[in-house]
């Protein structure tokens, strides 16, 4: 079981949230899709793991540490680290073991782990040292500009910088969408037409495939 103690807006501008979790005994969950890539550092008894984990293109079972803290760091679209960029990273991820129980390496660096206060303090040391990129056609792209690029240069850029297509983090992005709406009671025929989707059947293919529920079973649980 994991136990969510919120998230907060950080004051990086490259910082999608912060996250914390803790969890109680062990276990597994369903990890959904996901189009952003994020760091997390894990505490367990004595242990410290820095883990990279990169987006996610469908729903899959993952275990739970047993009786751990989760520090969650989730990073904007257009970010990316030139060492282990977004193409590296797609359903995968780099689990990296503490030195101590306050320090890690990184990339040759020893680093202080950081907590909930002062992560933002961490990621512009990131930032500083050049460990962290940010590819301003990605962002733009996604907010609906259009850069002076052929299709294809795009293409590559995305792949590049997220593992995914543009395409592709639309529809991650839509069946979060259409999940915060039934998980707010929206009815599953008013959340299929407010987000886009062609009829029902077209949102429960999608929802089973990145979410891992039918959208019943979501307005259910919610």
């Amino acid at each position: 079981m994991i136990v969510d103690y919120g998230s907060r807006p950080s004051d990086v501008p490259f910082v999608q949230a912060v996250y914390q979790a803790r969890s109680i005994g062990g276990g597994s969950f369903v990890s959904t899709a996901a189009s952003h890539w994020e760091m997390v550092i894990t505490k367990q008894e004595e242990k410290v793991t820095l883990s990279i984990r990169g987006p996610e293109t469908t729903a899959s079972p993952s275990p739970i540490p047993t009786d751990a803290e989760f520090l969650g760091i989730i990073f904007k679209h257009g970010m990316f680290m030139p060492h282990l960029p977004g193409s590296k990273l797609v359903d995968d991820e780099i689990h990296l073991l503490g030195s101590s129980k306050n320090s890690i390496q990184l990339f040759g660096d020893r680093w202080e782990i950081p907590d909930f206060e002062n992560v933002d303090t961490f990621v512009n040391r990131l930032l500083r040292k050049e460990l962290l990129s940010h590819d301003q056609v990605v962002e733009d792209v996604l907010r609906g500009k259009t850069p002076d690029l052929s299709l294809r240069s795009i293409q590559r850029r995305f792949l590049h910088v997220t593992g995914l297509t543009y395409k592709g983090i639309q529809q991650i992005e839509r069946a979060h969408k259409a999940v915060e709406l039934l998980q707010n009671g929206v009815p599953i025929l008013d959340a299929t037409y407010q987000t886009g989707y062609f009829d029902q059947a077209h949102l429960t293919r999608s929802l089973k495939l990145l979410y891992g529920q039918t959208p019943g079973e979501i307005l259910k649980s919610g």
